[in-house]
Parts: C-alpha cells; sequence; structure tokens
C-alpha cells in the first residue's frame, strides 16, 4: 500500500485489529493505530467499534453504537490504511473479540489484535482467550501511565510496539466535555464536529 512501509508491499495480508468501545475515539487511539502499523508492516488497521462492551456496561455508561460508529468513522475518513467495522455491531448482543477474529481469519491472513500495555495482562480474562490465542498475534503499543505489567500472560505471542507517548483517555475526554473545556489538541476536528452535531457528552 503506497505510502505504509515496503515490507507490507507483498505476502499474505497483515491485518491489525483494534477493538473498542471508542467513546469517543480520540488522538490516542489513531496514534496508537499509526504506531502498530508502521512497526509490524501492516497493509491496514481495522477499528472494530463493539457493539456492548461486556467489560463495561454493567459499571459504567456507554453511548449508543451509532454514535459511537459515527465518531469512528470520523475520526479515520481519509486517513491512509485505517477503516470502520461493523461486524460486532451487525452481530449484535455483547461483543466478543474472539467472534470477531474467527470472522477475520483464512485466506492466508494474518492477524494482529493490537491492544494498550494496560489491557495486555489481562487477556487471560477476556472471553474464550484459548480462540483469540489461536488466531492473533497481540501487537501491545506502550501506554504511558499504565497501572498493568504491560505485557501478556504467559503462552500468548505477542509483540512489543513503542507508543506514541501520547497519555490521553476517553474517561477523560468525556468528562472535559462535559465541563466545557477546550479538547483541540486531543480530539481531531471532525470528531468534534461529530459529537457537537449529535450534543453527545455534554
Amino acid at each position: 500500500m503506497e505510502g505504509s512501509s515496503s515490507a507490507a508491499a507483498a505476502g499474505p495480508e497483515r491485518l491489525g485489529v483494534f477493538g473498542g468501545t471508542f467513546d469517543p475515539p480520540h488522538i490516542g487511539h489513531l496514534a496508537a493505530a499509526e504506531a502498530a502499523r508502521w512497526a509490524l508492516s501492516l497493509h491496514r488497521v481495522m477499528f472494530v467499534v463493539a457493539n456492548a462492551p461486556w467489560q463495561k456496561i454493567n459499571d459504567q455508561p456507554v453511548s449508543p453504537a451509532e454514535d459511537r460508529l459515527a465518531l469512528v468513522r470520523a475520526a479515520v475518513a481519509n486517513l491512509e490504511g485505517f477503516e470502520v467495522s461493523t461486524l460486532e455491531i451487525d452481530r449484535g448482543g455483547e461483543s466478543s473479540t474472539a467472534e470477531t477474529l474467527t470472522e477475520l481469519a483464512g485466506g492466508g491472513r494474518e492477524l494482529f489484535l493490537v491492544v494498550g500495555s494496560d489491557l495486555a495482562g489481562s487477556l487471560d480474562t477476556w472471553r474464550r482467550p484459548e480462540v483469540i490465542r489461536s488466531l492473533a498475534t497481540v501487537a501491545v503499543v506502550a501506554r504511558l501511565g499504565a497501572t498493568g505489567p504491560g505485557v501478556p500472560p504467559p503462552g500468548w505471542n505477542w509483540v512489543a510496539v513503542d507508543g506514541p507517548g501520547i497519555e490521553v483517555s476517553s474517561t477523560h475526554v468525556r468528562r472535559w466535555l462535559a465541563e466545557g473545556q477546550p479538547l483541540g489538541t486531543v480530539l481531531s476536528r471532525p470528531v468534534a464536529a461529530e459529537i457537537e452535531r449529535r450534543g453527545l457528552y455534554r
């Protein structure tokens, strides 16, 4: 693909799978995806928007999937090497990384599950972790301020990716938006405009 590293031009497709709630998507998400794309010579990174994130739905309010999907589409529009997937929304119910990877596997495609270092240590607690282990290499993107161990448990096939050095979370962004703070440095203009249009996080 033009603009990506030369190693991505030949051989089986190398697909980065970046799942999340994206409530909302911010510059940290984009920078982490770009870091993984270049470090691992990925042909593309697929942002998979969770329908109902089972880790969160009982602990905190989550914006409707339709709104979060629109924000991710705004975030990656016209950005090379990124695309948006509705697999989990179309499937309905609680989202499952194992099911998503199963749908994407095959055809000689090589899958890389992109996660932040703050989540890496919890992979064994995800649903059907044995399926995830069998289908994908975990790309662990270093994240500033991570409180977890930063590496997957034993038995996982993984690779470390130098992170972008941006420390921001969707939780912080939602709070800042509710407080009316300017967020020009952490939200792209298209995402900020879509949030305003939909009246989110106020």
